[in-house]
């Protein structure tokens, strides 16, 4: 490992910071669907729709900008390139003014979008001691993009919709991410290239199936199918539900999902630093247990119940008494948000050998767009129409459930783990 401690803690930052942006352009709409929705007419399904378009092109950009990535080495352009895109992207969305539109630039967005992830992942497993690979993966995927994306993102829009309107949330949405393409330029170096590759390594080529044959691939893979379509549900129609079935205005509730922001940013340090110490299986299993408690209390948690304290129900004293008691249950729930990085970027890493990071990461991160991200909000959607507006948050604790069972089957990666049992990491 050449690059010094301090260039180290550099990158990471940035890369946080820039997937925070990412992520504060992508939950903008989500926030935002309060305002867009009434002005738009959208319907439960469309609203789905949304995500899932979104999803959907951010996933196919995952598969080859991860491929691209590393065939060209070239990844510090790609990401300033792809970086600039979605900003302009942003813009776009504030223009809309019909499903349509809105729909097509949403598609846009994710294209430019999703090969972020896969580029930056790969830089911190070649750049970063493998020692800390967890916990610089585990800050680089979820401390910028829940503190900008989960918490900035819902509090600062939100604010910025009601003073002025919707469309101009948009537009402030799309300057940080010029920003941070400028601050990669200057601060980041890119890459060194890998040694040249020997006769035998150059045909071993991995295809997306061989990967899949490897137990750790495909089960992160299902399990990223399940978690990424719980969290794209939950950001759909959280928001618009505690508006419209649970009387919150639209301040209270930016604070109440932005909650769910504080959480995972600090989750982000500490599962995945969990993980380093304990392992990568343990923590699989036991947060998607635990994520049902979210659901579980904004399902039989209701704000007309604080009347019974003396208040008038959905007055601002039982909307604030409601969110006191619910913030600490959604927090607790929301650790699960802690294993993404882990099934998305770190076990997969720690699976297969170095030249071929980005390609099982594009393939981790892409296929749970295209299946949990692209499906999911939608079928939550159609669910909603058709059964009642609560019906997303059964489906939450299904997915959640699945999903810690399935866990069971991974095969412990991580190396302190393995030194306490006297093994030695290996890689596909």
């Amino acid at each position: 490992m050449t690059n010094s401690p301090g260039y180290q803690t550099l990158l990471v930052f940035l890369l946080s910071l820039n997937f925070g942006i990412v992520f504060f352009d992508r939950q903008a709409l989500n926030a935002l669907m309060p305002f867009v929705q009434p002005d738009l007419q959208l319907s439960g399904t469309q609203i789905g729709l949304l995500a899932s378009g979104l999803s959907f092109s951010w996933a196919i950009a995952a598969f080859f900008v991860g491929k691209l990535s590393d065939t060209i080495g070239k990844r510090k352009l790609l990401l300033i390139i792809a970086t600039i895109a979605f900003s302009v992207c942003s813009f776009i969305s504030g223009l809309a003014t019909s499903f349509v539109f809105l729909f097509a630039a949403r598609l846009l967005m994710g294209a430019a979008e999703g090969g972020v992830m896969p580029i930056s992942h790969a830089m911190v497993a070649s750049e970063v001691n493998p020692a800390r690979r967890g916990l610089a993966q585990g800050v680089a995927q979820n401390l910028g993009s829940n503190l900008l994306g989960s918490f900035a993102a819902p509090v600062v829009l939100v604010a910025f919709a009601t003073a002025f309107s919707w469309r101009e949330a948009f537009y402030l949405a799309a300057v940080p991410g010029l920003v941070s393409a400028a601050l990669i330029w200057l601060m980041l170096r890119e890459p060194v290239p890998a040694p040249a590759l020997t006769a035998a390594e150059k045909d071993d080529k991995l295809s997306i199936l061989d990967a899949l044959k490897v137990r750790n691939m495909w089960i992160c893979v299902v399990v990223g199918v399940l978690m990424v379509a719980h969290f794209v549900i939950t950001w759909a129609f959280m928001p618009i539900f505690l508006v419209q079935e649970r009387g919150l205005d639209e301040s209270s509730m930016s604070w109440v999902v932005g909650s769910l922001g504080i959480a995972a940013a600090l989750y982000s340090f500490l599962v995945s630093g969990l993980s380093d110490r304990i392992g990568r299986k343990p923590v699989m299993v036991v947060l998607p247990f635990l994520s049902i408690v979210g659901p579980l209390g904004v399902l039989f948690l209701d704000p007309g119940a604080f009347d019974g304290f003396g208040v008038a129900p959905f007055s601002w004293l039982a909307i604030a008494g409601y969110g006191v008691v619910l913030i600490p249950i959604i927090f607790v729930g929301w650790a699960v948000n802690g294993i993404f990085p882990i099934f998305m970027a770190t076990i997969p890493s720690e699976t297969f050998s170095a030249r071929h990071h980005a390609t099982v990461l594009g393939l981790a991160m892409g296929s749970c767009e295209v299946l949990g991200g692209v499906f999911g909000p939608t079928l939550a959607g159609a669910l909603n129409d058709a059964f009642g507006r609560d019906t997303f948050l059964w489906l939450l604790m299904v997915l959640a459930v699945i999903s810690g069972f399935v866990s069971m089957g991974l095969k412990e990666t991580a190396p302190a783990a393995l030194a306490r049992r006297g093994l030695e990491p290996a890689a596909a």
